[in-house]
C-alpha cells in the first residue's frame, strides 16, 4: 500500500462540485498532494441521513492510505465477519467467511463516513462552501463555475462529484436517458434489539429480497428491501413511503424478516434506474467522478467504494502526469474497464436473488449449499478481481 507523502500538485487550484463521499475523498487526496481545494456543496450543511453502506477491502485500503481508517472505526463502523445467504423463510443457503479476505469489510452509517471525511478534509486545509448550488460550468483552460445566485468560482480544474443527476455530466455528454429496471427499493434503519451480530444477511425470495447488516457498533440494523415492480417510481432517495407498504410487500417472508420489518417506523422508497457509463469523462479542465461518471445499481454494494477508488486514482494520475489533460486521460484509462465491469456485474446480480420458479430456486439453492460445503472459499474467490484490487498499490 502506498503512503501519500509527496506533494506533487502544489499550486493546482481545484473546485470539487459535490460534498458527498467521492467529492470529500478526492478533496483530501488532492490537498494531501499540495493542491488548493474548495468543495462546493449545495446543501446548507454536509450531511447524510438514514442509511448504511458497505466499504469492502478495495475501498478500505484507500481510507487507510489517507489515514482515516481508525477514525472510521471510532465512529462506529462494524467490521463484517460473514455474508449469509438465506431463503425467504430464513433457512441458511450458504455462508461466506469475510475473514478470508485480505482486508477489512466495513458496514457503516453514511452520516458517520461523511463526518469522518468532512473532518479529514478540513484538517487537510480544504475549504468547504455550503449553500453553493451550481447552475452552469464552462470548460476551457480557465474553467468557470456559475452558481445559482450569479456568483462565479474559478479554478484550474473542476471535478463533478455531484451524483447521478450531475450537471457536469450533462455538460460533457448531453442529456442522460436512464431506464427503469423494474425494481424498487426501500431503505430503513432500525434498532438492533434483536442482537444480530456482524453479518450481512440476504433473504432471497420470489421476485424480491432483503439485505440487512449492523451499523454503529452493532446498535442499529440497516435494511434494504428490493421488489420487482412494473410501475415507474421516481429516481429519488428522499421519497418517503409508509412502512405498512413495505411490510405488505414482504408478508410472505419468514420470521427473521418479519421481526425486522415490525421495527420499521420510517422508510424511503426509490426506483432503480440503469444509467450507461458516461462516454466522455473529461474535457479540457473538467472531469467526472463516482456516480456522475458511472452510476451503478446497488446489487454489488460498490457505488460508494467505486467513488473512493476514483478519488485516489484521479489524484495519483494528476500527480504523475506532465500536463493536466494527460492526467485526466490517464485517470479515465485506468478506471473505465473496471467500473464498467462492476456496473455490469451489479446489473446481472438481481435475478439470482429473485428466482420465482420453485423447482429452479430449489436446484439453485442446493447447488449453493453444496458448493459452500465442498469449497467454502469458492464464491468469494470469484470476486478476487474486485475485493483484492488495491488502487493505492498501482
Amino acid at each position: 500500500m502506498s503512503e501519500m507523502t509527496e506533494a506533487r500538485l502544489d499550486g493546482l487550484r481545484a473546485l470539487v462540485v459535490g460534498g458527498g463521499i467521492g467529492g470529500l475523498t478526492l478533496a483530501i487526496a488532492l490537498a494531501r498532494r499540495g493542491a488548493r481545494v474548495k468543495v462546493l456543496e449545495q446543501a446548507e450543511a454536509i450531511r447524510e441521513v438514514g442509511a448504511g453502506l458497505q466499504v469492502s477491502p478495495n475501498g478500505a485500503v484507500v481510507l487507510r492510505a489517507l489515514g482515516l481508517e481508525e477514525a472510521l472505526v471510532a465512529a462506529g463502523a462494524v467490521r463484517g465477519r460473514a455474508v449469509q445467504l438465506c431463503d425467504h423463510q430464513g433457512r441458511e443457503v450458504t455462508r461466506l467467511d469475510l475473514s478470508a479476505l485480505d482486508g477489512a469489510y466495513y458496514q457503516v452509517h453514511r452520516a458517520d463516513l461523511i463526518g469522518v471525511l468532512e473532518a479529514g478534509a478540513r484538517a487537510a486545509g480544504v475549504e468547504i462552501e455550503l449553500g453553493a448550488e451550481v447552475a452552469d460550468v464552462r470548460d476551457g483552460p480557465a474553467p468557470v463555475v456559475t452558481l445559482s445566485d450569479g456568483g462565479e468560482r474559478r479554478a484550474d480544474l473542476v471535478i463533478g462529484a455531484d451524483g447521478v443527476h450531475s450537471r457536469l455530466r450533462a455538460v460533457l455528454n448531453g442529456a442522460d436517458s436512464p431506464f427503469f429496471t423494474g425494481h424498487v427499493a426501500w431503505r430503513a434503519v432500525i434498532p438492533n434489539d434483536l442482537g444480530l451480530g456482524p453479518v450481512s444477511r440476504v433473504h432471497m425470495g420470489p421476485g424480491r429480497h432483503v439485505v440487512s447488516y449492523p451499523l454503529r457498533g452493532e446498535s442499529m440494523i440497516n435494511l434494504v428491501a428490493v421488489e420487482e415492480r412494473r410501475g415507474w417510481v421516481a429516481e429519488s432517495w428522499s421519497q418517503r413511503d409508509e412502512p405498512d407498504n413495505l411490510r405488505a410487500a414482504f408478508a410472505g417472508f419468514g420470521a427473521p424478516v418479519q421481526e425486522m420489518l415490525e421495527r420499521v417506523e420510517t422508510c424511503h422508497l426509490w426506483g432503480l434506474f440503469r444509467h450507461e457509463v458516461a462516454g466522455t469523462w473529461h474535457g479540457e479542465s473538467i472531469v467526472l467522478l463516482g456516480d456522475a461518471a458511472h452510476p451503478t445499481l446497488p446489487f454489488m454494494a460498490q457505488g460508494a467504494v467505486m467513488a473512493i477508488e476514483d478519488a485516489w486514482v484521479l489524484a495519483d494520475a494528476l500527480a504523475q502526469a506532465d500536463t493536466l489533460r494527460a492526467g485526466l486521460a490517464d485517470y479515465r484509462q485506468r478506471r473505465f474497464a473496471r467500473v464498467q465491469r462492476v456496473v455490469n456485474t451489479a446489473t446481472d446480480n438481481a435475478w439470482k436473488y429473485h428466482m420465482k420458479f420453485p423447482p429452479l430456486r430449489f436446484v439453485a439453492h442446493n447447488v449453493l449449499r453444496l458448493s459452500g460445503r465442498i469449497r467454502p472459499d469458492m464464491m468469494l474467490r470469484r470476486f478476487d478481481w474486485l475485493y483484492r484490487h488495491d488502487v493505492t498499490a498501482d
